[in-house]
């Protein structure tokens, strides 16, 4: 038993290990993605015009300085064909914060480490720790030992002094078979006098 969770142990720090290293790795990536790019931009979107096609543009300028001359480089056409060009272009002047992206990627990743080792947690260590602590007995007595109402008085007494909330989910189960068992019998009971 000891070997087991031992094992166990390893398997969580290991999954846990390799998410922050998952984290770094990625937030490294954004660093090097963020000194490629920076935070503010304008975009120009220019539709095609005569023989030249459609083309998006993208540069680092100020917001002053977001229109078609500054933007589109080189410009597709010459002479007076420009100013026509330019009043077709739509620039917008875009601005981003990386650092909240980054901030929002590590927790989303972290969110995401701490519910796969929960999951691991439910599917190992829980199961073993239930067959451990309760065995293998039955937590239902028969109907013909005690009587159907002691069996679902006694559900929810355990379910009560259980703190794991699968255990009461469980017991609340149970209770409720054992009602519907007593309405049926009732019923067909009922029935049977009636008839």
């Amino acid at each position: 038993m000891a070997t087991l969770w031992g094992g166990l142990l390893r398997l969580g720090s290991l999954l846990s290990l390799s998410c922050l290293a998952l984290s770094v790795l990625l937030l490294a990536q954004l660093s090097d993605a963020a000194k490629n790019f920076e935070d503010v931009r304008c975009k120009c979107i220019c539709p095609p015009y005569k023989e030249n096609s459609g083309h998006i543009y993208n540069k680092n300028i100020s917001q002053k300085d977001c229109d078609c001359l500054h933007v589109v480089e080189p410009m597709p056409v010459r002479g007076p064909d420009v100013e026509a060009y330019c009043l077709r272009c739509e620039c917008k002047y875009e601005e981003r914060s990386s650092v909240t992206i980054k901030v929002t990627i590590i927790i989303y990743l972290s969110i995401l480490g701490l519910l796969l080792l929960y999951m691991v947690y439910l599917t190992l260590v829980e199961p073993i720790l239930k067959r451990r602590l309760f065995g293998h007995a039955q937590l239902i007595q028969s109907d013909d030992d005690i009587g159907p109402f002691a069996n679902a008085h006694d559900v929810l007494a355990r379910s009560r002094s259980r703190a794991n909330v699968l255990n009461k989910v469980e017991y609340a189960q149970q209770r409720w078979k054992l009602q519907v068992q007593e309405q049926r019998k009732s019923v067909f009971d009922r029935h049977v006098v009636l008839s």
